[in-house]
């Protein structure tokens, strides 16, 4: 009997053993993400480099090569589904559709994913097959804010943050009723709710990683932040207190991996990279292709769209030395959306001419190749008198910031110095009065103080909440912004609901020397 007795204590000693051994064995698991995607499935040349990088079908297919190496999950730091042309003229459906074949397993929302409004987003929501999350935004129950998922035996809980801020970085009209809480006392009601529920927290945050830093100080208990917004590249990830914070850059140029081992459920070592998507060096997801290949396709024949017709030619080769029918058509579009009183544009912006007859959607997109939203902010007269000042100081040079202009009228003398050509001035047919404000249409290019325009700059600049993330202007100063829609989108709905469009020059601006 004590025989048997001692028998069964070595084999429940030697059980215990073993269970505990195997509590202690280190688990080695994977993060991929990728954030700020915008839509753009091809490769380019980024700024700075020489090299073609990105393009998603290669980046599809490293990912399914290091899923296979260790247990992983597939995480998307938001903005995924509205920029590129591919992305916009599907409001993001392509987007998904994408994602979904690429096996994502989860994604928090950004500020651009409201950019189509809620109800488009809903759509997206019910198309994907893994869950957006959202934890900080109120009103939009299709969003969840955290999801668990099992690992290598591990618990791991995701949660889904945003920016605050996405109300003033998107048009109003698209976050109507929802309300955007504060990240930091959300992540930590949840990091509370979650901790004894789970093995590791991992924030996936589209807040920048400024935010992303203040985060990790301010609440403890996150192991990980996966982050977005800020377009940041991280070439290794950083600690803050105990946190990991991570972020891959923009547009699929990189795919961003993250390395954990972890023992009795606990982090112990970490490693990351960016796998820089060379598609030279890489080859491509079948299935991924087809998808991009398919859209491409329908992109093409949507260029190729009649749209209405314009009874005369629209000239866009002399917008930088003089006014234009098709500087003022584009300067009056801006002014009228934005609901502001004058509009100032660089003709620079604009490439190419129209000619008189049918109207494509290509057409307008050979005429405004660049990526620029419509901005209205308070300029004094005496900052739009130095802003025009700046426009017809290079008309020997035939620079692209000579203006092109609606609401306003305005004299110059070639002859005169520097910072002294421009004379009189009116708004909406009366004189400019240099200390009225006035709201000034723009484009966010100019807004930034592009092409030299210091007063649009600095004027936006006195701000105290001043920030550009992304491409997105964040300002007190901004009276009207619609970054979710570039501006040859906006010509092209007006020339759709014209049918008809008639521009002529009107001696908006005048050279009386």
């Amino acid at each position: 009997m004590k025989k048997f007795q001692r028998f069964l204590f070595c084999c429940l000693f030697l059980f215990c053993l073993y269970i505990s051994n195997a509590y202690s064995q280190q688990q080695e698991i994977r993060i991929l993400h990728l954030n700020d995607f915008h839509g753009f499935t091809a490769a380019y040349k980024a700024f700075g480099s020489d090299e073609m990088l990105g393009g998603i079908s290669s980046l599809a297919w490293l990912a399914d090569r290091l899923r296979k190496e260790k247990p992983a999950l597939f995480l998307a730091a938001g903005d995924m589904i509205q920029g590129n042309n591919w992305a916009n003229l599907f409001k993001g459906k392509s987007v998904i559709e994408l994602m979904n074949e690429m096996g994502f397993d989860a994604m928090v929302v950004g500020n651009h994913e409201f950019d189509f409004g809620q109800n488009v987003l809903k759509e997206r929501i019910s198309e994907a097959k893994f869950p957006f999350l959202g934890a900080n935004v109120e009103g939009l129950d299709e969003l969840k804010p955290y999801l668990i998922k099992e690992l290598e035996g591990l618990k791991i809980a995701i949660v889904g943050i945003v920016t605050e801020d996405t109300p003033i970085l998107t048009h109003p009209d698209n976050v109507k009723g929802l309300k955007f809480l504060s990240p930091v006392e959300t992540v930590e009601k949840y990091t509370k709710e979650l901790r004894d529920r789970v093995d590791i927290i991992i924030v996936l945050s589209h807040i920048g990683l400024n935010a992303d830093m203040m985060l990790a100080n301010k609440v403890k208990g996150i192991d990980v932040i996966v982050g977005g917004h800020s377009h940041t590249k991280t070439g290794r990830h950083m600690i803050i207190g105990k946190t990991i914070i991570v972020q891959a850059w923009e547009h699929a140029i990189v795919l961003g991996v993250l390395d954990l081992k972890v023992k009795d459920g606990k982090i112990i070592e970490a490693g990351s990279h960016l796998e820089e998507i060379k598609p030279k060096l890489l080859k491509k997801s079948d299935a991924v292709s087809s998808i991009v290949e398919k859209y491409s396709k329908m992109i093409d024949a949507i260029m190729r769209d009649v749209i209405g017709e314009t009874e005369a030619d629209l000239d866009g080769e002399n917008v930088r030395v003089r006014e234009t029918n098709l500087g003022n058509l584009i300067a009056d579009i801006m002014r009228q959306t934005s609901g502001a009183d004058l509009a100032i544009i660089n003709g620079g912006m604009i490439r190419t001419s129209i000619k008189k007859g049918k109207v494509k959607v290509d057409d307008i997109y050979s005429a405004l190749p660049f990526d620029n939203y419509i901005v209205a902010m308070k300029l004094t007269g005496k900052q739009i008198k130095e802003t025009l000042e700046h426009g017809v100081s290079a008309l020997e040079e035939k620079a692209g910031r000579f203006p092109q202009v609606s609401g306003i009228t305005f004299s110059y003398s070639r002859s005169a110095e520097k910072g002294s050509r421009i004379k009189d001035i009116f708004v909406d047919g009366k004189p400019m009065e240099p200390d009225r404000d006035y709201v000034v249409a723009t484009s966010d290019f100019l807004a930034a103080g592009g092409d030299g325009y210091r007063a649009f700059g600095e004027a936006i600049r006195v701000s105290n909440d001043f920030s550009v993330i992304g491409g997105t202007i964040k300002s007190n100063n901004l009276v009207y912004t619609d970054p979710g829609k570039w501006l040859r989108d906006v010509v092209v709905d007006y020339v759709k609901a014209k049918n008809k469009i008639l521009s002529s020059v009107e001696g908006r601006i005048k050279e009386i020397d």
